[in-house]
């Protein structure tokens, strides 16, 4: 036990070191963890719960970095050697076997054990990492403090003075005005409740009552609204001319000024919130549907609806077209979706399936419809037009349209027609045959199917198959003793040749595309004739033949039989160049430069850029100022948000002589770049390149020399 004391204590403080740094990695993580969402909070308004994912990734990078684990007892005997100088460097022969050992490394060896015992499990050494990790830690949630309670008192600020989110800066009121109160009273159609707030600064819905309260520390003659520059608005007040009120209805953005006894306020800006239209998505069916013999003559409309304040009906209208041609009839339906619309949702997933026979649908005829939805506001939207086509078999099975006559095939070349019939014939003596005998007629119309596909698919360059008509034994060339040794017709029988299905050049690719499509469909009949399943089979024969009558349609081309005389040419003049006869066609407008409705903008960014040298203007620098500022103010009146500051700025220009600030001049530079846009191109003469007569006297020198 003594000759194993000393290894046993090394291992002990091994696995204490290990211990200690893997606390202080968790500790570590953490505080990356706790740092990285402070900060990533702070910026991008993240949960607090991302903690977790990132210290989980911390701590395995870290574990992964440092790999503690791995240290081995040899690293901790030389870590023992070299603090304790009474182990005399000799710890390590407490690691190796006492066989191993001479006389002197035993004696060695009996008075290290006896210095192991007194030597301590942990060390100072082993919570240096551990105390850097605690105090990172203790700054990271010190940081998290912080930054959590920055971003309640944003959004607490945000909610009181904004109803929308966004953040509004401080405003500047009258020194006459001591308090203000706004209520907003929101249309009946948002199904909103009234809110107040004590800012100016409006953003309501289209179509709210606004009520202003306004409370004066001084009594005062006279308070009114000036909206953009244009409509004033008076207030009414008590007896004591202190608490002025009035109420407007708010239909359009703006900006407008509290104006108290003549003096002006600030501008303060007004935001529309407009109602969205409904957004009408239908899921099924696709926008283009057919529905071919043996399928349901169903179609189920699966349609999601959502408004940004609530639906109030959704309806789907449908027409069915029936006949063709000039005898075509038409008959409009209006379909009701099975669900209540009394509690004006946001967003609803509607169904509503469709028989087509109680339309009195017939094969050819076709379903027309779209959904059409109404919101709260009585604003409707509406889908495209989607249709539906019931698959007229009779008029797919005839032979009308054909240009040429019945050409005889060979029995096993059925066409996709003769099969259908043969199909539909099986079906109906099914009650009347025994079992094996449908199975035999089914699996040879499914033999019958395999040949026409293979016929089909030579056009796209597919392989053959050699069991249609094989030939003789007698026949085969490679047992002719006269082709012995002939190589060639050895490899001409067992070489397989491939034939690439790309390099078929008989259609176009669109062709070449749909032709994929019909021997994709005949695959699919064949597995059910060859499963003894008919019925199944006979979509997929319908649509393979509609495939085909496409194809064929599509490859017919008409080329008009006319006749054409060239006029004959005169030699004397071919080869002259002699254009003297041709005119060139000319267009004459008269186009008369019209008024540019910008020169007062262009005039105000010369006047702006001077103000910068010299801050002092004359009456004509005012005169073109005031007319940009008019039309900022037009600008300001319909999309307050980008020009409001802009205008204030150009009105602190005007009134601010000798005190001019450049940030605002830079303002109203950036906003009138805004506006301006680039003038119409008026036609003006050309400058060629000038050939000096070159070309004249070439034609000149052609024509003698002919």
């Amino acid at each position: 036990m003594t000759e194993q004391a000393g290894a046993n204590k090394i291992s002990s403080i091994r696995k204490t070191y290990i211990a200690w740094q893997l606390i202080a990695d968790v500790l570590f993580a953490a505080a990356i963890a706790f740092t990285t969402t402070a900060l990533l909070r702070y910026v991008l308004y993240i949960s607090v719960l991302w903690s977790l994912p990132l210290f989980v990734v911390s701590l395995l990078v870290l574990l992964f970095i440092h790999k503690t684990w791995a240290i081995s007892n040899t690293s901790i005997a030389s870590f023992l050697n070299a603090q304790y100088p009474q182990l005399e460097e000799s710890s390590e022969l407490t690691l190796k076997p006492i066989t191993d050992l001479n006389l002197l490394q035993t004696l060695q060896l009996q008075k290290v054990e006896e210095q192991l015992q007194t030597i301590p499990i942990s060390h100072q050494s082993f919570f240096k990492r551990l105390k850097l990790a605690l105090l990172l830690l203790i700054l990271a949630l010190g940081l998290s403090w912080l930054v959590g309670k920055s971003v309640r008192q944003t959004n607490l600020t945000d909610s009181k003075t904004f109803p929308s989110g966004k953040t509004v800066a401080p405003e500047k009121i009258l020194p006459q005005i001591s308090a203000v109160e706004v209520r907003v009273t929101p249309p009946s159609y948002t199904r909103k409740s009234d809110r107040q707030q004590d800012k100016f600064t409006l953003n309501v819905e289209d179509g709210a009552t606004v009520h202003w309260k306004i409370s004066t520390n001084i009594a005062v003659k006279q308070v009114a609204l000036l909206f953009n520059d244009q409509e004033i608005i008076k207030l009414k007040s008590d007896d004591n001319a202190t608490q002025w009120q009035v109420a407007k209805l708010i239909t359009k953005p703006g900006f407008y000024q509290v104006n108290v006894d003549g003096k002006l306020s600030d501008l303060y800006q007004v935001q529309v919130i407009t109602d969205l239209p409904p957004v009408i998505r239908i899921k099924t069916p696709r926008q283009y549907t057919y529905i071919d013999a043996g399928e349901a003559q169903k179609v189920n409309i699966n349609t999601a609806v959502n408004d940004d304040y609530g639906i109030s009906n959704a309806m789907i209208f449908a027409t069915v077209a029936k006949g063709s041609g000039e005898a075509v009839k038409f008959k409009e339906y209006k379909l009701d979706f099975s669900a209540s619309f009394a509690a004006h949702q946001q967003q609803y997933d509607l169904q509503k399936l469709i028989n087509l026979p109680d339309l009195k649908m017939e094969p050819g005829d076709e379903l027309y419809f779209y959904v059409q939805a109404t919101d709260t506001h009585q604003q409707q939207s509406r889908t495209d037009v989607y249709t539906v086509t019931i698959q007229d078999t009779a008029q797919l099975l005839s032979m009308d349209g054909m240009l040429s006559g019945v050409n005889q095939k060979p029995e096993f070349f059925r066409s996709e027609r003769q099969i259908i019939v043969d199909t539909e014939h099986l079906l109906k003596d099914k009650d009347s045959i025994s079992v094996e005998k449908f199975n035999n007629r089914s699996n040879d119309l499914g033999v019958d199917q395999k040949l026409l596909r293979l016929r089909y698919g030579k056009f796209l360059g597919e392989e053959s198959e050699s069991d249609i008509n094989p030939a003789d034994d007698k026949d085969d060339p490679v047992g002719d003793i006269k082709n012995y040794g002939n190589a060639a017709v050895v490899l001409d029988k067992y070489t397989d040749k491939h034939d690439n299905a790309e390099d078929a050049q008989f259609f176009d690719p669109e062709l070449k595309k749909q032709l994929k499509a019909t021997l994709t469909e005949m695959w699919k009949a064949e597995l059910q004739l060859r499963l003894y399943k008919p019925q199944d089979a006979l979509p997929f024969e319908y649509k393979a033949l509609r495939l085909l009558k496409d194809l064929q349609q599509k490859s017919r081309v008409y080329v008009a039989k006319t006749a054409y005389n060239p006029p004959a040419l005169k030699m004397e003049k071919r080869l002259s160049g002699d254009l003297s006869k041709i005119d060139q066609p000319l267009s004459k407008q008269d186009i008369k430069p019209g008024t540019d409705q910008f020169e007062n903008l262009k005039k105000a960014v010369n006047v702006l850029e001077q103000l910068k040298i010299n801050a002092h203007t004359n009456d004509a620098d005012k005169h073109v100022l005031a007319l940009a500022n008019q039309q900022l103010s037009l600008k300001a009146s319909a999309q307050p948000g980008v020009y409001l500051t802009a205008l204030s700025a150009m009105r602190r220009i005007l009134s601010g002589d000798g005190h001019i600030n450049t940030i605002d001049i830079a303002l109203v530079e950036k906003a009138i770049q805004k506006t301006l846009t680039n003038a119409a191109k008026i036609p003006a003469a050309g400058t060629g390149p000038i050939d000096l007569g070159l070309s004249r006297d070439y034609y000149k020198n052609l024509k003698t020399a002919n």
